[in-house]
């Protein structure tokens, strides 16, 4: 008998407990104090639940003998050998914790940082519902563990098993409040460019959501998102049935650089008519679309650079093009400001006929790109400018149309600045990538 007991108490076990009278760090103590001549090797307490999980040598018997003598209730809830457990954790797992108190991002961070050295693959925040979903392969209680310290009242609500039998791969789903049009969904190929075929992206603009199938952890992408400033957080974490299969033709290089020869000749054209123009009018807002009009001309060229080449080159040529448009966006503020301090008389016939011709040029442009504008992100880039163009050239020919029934230079300057600041806001966008 003596034989066995001894065998026995070389296992180690995982042991949790229900404590009822056990509700301030003054229990935990005593506790503490009463197993130390037990071999402890961690203990994870849950002050709300009454609950504490402990990892220990020898049978829980022992444990339990000494936990009679405090007079706090204490039952033996659970307890499993830690070999049994290993074996269940080769698996993924699905816990969910209840975070009564994390109710804003500041707690989010503070989980992210207990958690940082724990196998864990993803992080899902529900802070309506101060829940708390994480995928990992660690045990439940050593999570558990790390979070208590932060004092937020976490508890363990459920776990299960996950992805036994699959590919390896999650689904994540992403929702991004701010990705209403396909600059955004642009910004967001080019953040993830460097996991290649590995990831596969499917957008859903309507709903502003956001699917990844993918094996890096989902906290991962989502710092690759974060800098975007699109509101992006995982809403959603699966096992997915298979990994990402790239079903997208090889661009025709030679095809592609013909198109960007021409678009380039069509906005280095337009801006040298609209900046001539512009002037001869005092019109704020033809000058700020010619502006726009170069830094399209711009990223034209460095896509033209960029055609055919690594995935690092495409983002070097939408830096470059990104400071560019920085450069020029302030400028066009510049001028805005001249011109409101010394005053203009901007003539509406005139920029309501620039308006239409460059609308025309940039609708041609859309026209040529279309079909290539799945042929790598700096393709999508130089779409989505000339989409972003059109916008601009509408709201040209609509101030044109205020000046003149107005006999006001304001609906000039407003859409001068407006045009300014929609180049300088994808700007600071594109130069947040990496």
């Amino acid at each position: 008998m003596a034989a066995e007991t001894s065998q026995q108490g070389n296992n180690r076990y995982r042991s949790t407990y229900t404590v009822p009278k056990m509700d301030c760090p003054s229990e935990e103590n005593l506790i503490r104090m009463a197993l130390a001549a037990i071999p402890v090797h961690q203990f994870a307490f849950d002050l709300q639940n009454r609950r504490v999980t402990i990892e220990h040598d020898g049978i829980p018997d022992d444990v339990s003998a000494r936990l009679e003598p405090l007079k706090l209730g204490a039952t033996l809830a659970s307890s499993e050998p830690l070999s049994v457990l290993n074996d269940r954790q080769s698996t993924h797992q699905e816990t969910t914790f209840s975070i009564p108190k994390m109710d804003c991002p500041s707690e989010e961070n503070l989980i992210r940082m207990a958690l940082a050295d724990e196998p864990v693959t993803s992080l899902r925040f529900d802070l309506p519902n101060r829940t708390l979903y994480i995928t990992h392969s660690a045990d439940p209680a050593d999570l558990l563990a790390r979070l208590s310290p932060l004092n937020l009242g976490a508890s363990v609500k459920e776990t299960r098993v996950v992805g036994e039998g699959s590919s390896g791969y999650q689904q994540t789903v992403f929702s991004i409040p701010k990705m209403d049009c396909p600059s955004e969904e642009n910004l967001i190929r080019m953040a993830l460019q460097e996991y290649g075929d590995s990831v596969r992206l499917s957008f859903d603009l309507k709903s502003r959501q956001l699917q990844v199938v993918h094996q890096v952890p989902a906290s991962e992408i989502l710092a690759k998102l974060s800098p975007l400033n699109l509101g992006a957080s995982i809403t959603q974490t699966t096992m997915a049935d298979s990994g990402p299969v790239s079903a997208t033709a090889a661009p025709d290089d030679t095809g592609e650089a013909r198109t960007l020869r021409l678009l380039l000749a069509i906005n280095g054209a337009m801006f040298a008519v609209e900046m001539i123009l512009g002037l001869m009018a005092q019109s704020a807002g033809l000058v700020a679309d010619s502006l726009d009009m170069f830094a399209d001309a711009a990223v034209y060229g460095l896509s033209l650079y960029a055609v055919g080449g690594a995935a690092h080159m495409k983002v070097r040529a939408a830096h470059i093009a990104g400071w560019l448009q920085m450069i020029l966006a302030v400028g066009a503020l510049v001028e805005v400001i001249r011109r409101f301090t010394f005053g203009s008389e901007p003539e509406s016939d005139l920029m309501m006929g620039i308006g239409v011709l460059a609308l025309i040029a940039n609708v041609s442009c859309l026209v040529l790109i279309s079909q290539k504008r799945n042929h790598g992100v700096h393709m999508k880039a130089s779409y989505i400018f000339s989409a972003n163009d059109v916008l601009a050239n509408i709201g040209v020919i609509v101030a044109g149309l205020l000046v003149h029934w107005t006999h006001s230079s304001y609906p000039d300057l407003i859409i001068g600045t407006f045009i300014a600041l929609i180049v300088m806001r994808g700007a600071q966008r594109i130069l947040k990538l990496s």
